[in-house]
């Protein structure tokens, strides 16, 4: 069975819209700020390579956490 391209598309009239992708980046300086608590995290456990998703999600995690529950990070 062929799909059609139109069964993808959204409809303009749709009260779900989704967002453009851009729009679910993280605000430069919040990703500054992950960035660097994410070397931080590499710097703490020794400068060992092959853990920097691992770093960046817990960076990324500690952020939206700490904004989450109004606390400063």
């Amino acid at each position: 069975m062929k799909l059609e391209k139109r069964e993808f598309e959204m409809k303009s009239d749709s009260p779900n819209k989704e967002q453009p992708v851009q729009s679910l980046q993280a605000p430069a300086d919040l990703q500054e700020q992950v960035r660097r608590r994410a070397y931080e995290l590499y710097e703490e456990r020794g400068k060992v390579d092959g853990f920097e998703v691992e770093d960046w999600l817990q960076a990324e995690a500690e952020f939206l956490g700490a904004r989450r529950t109004g606390r400063a990070a």
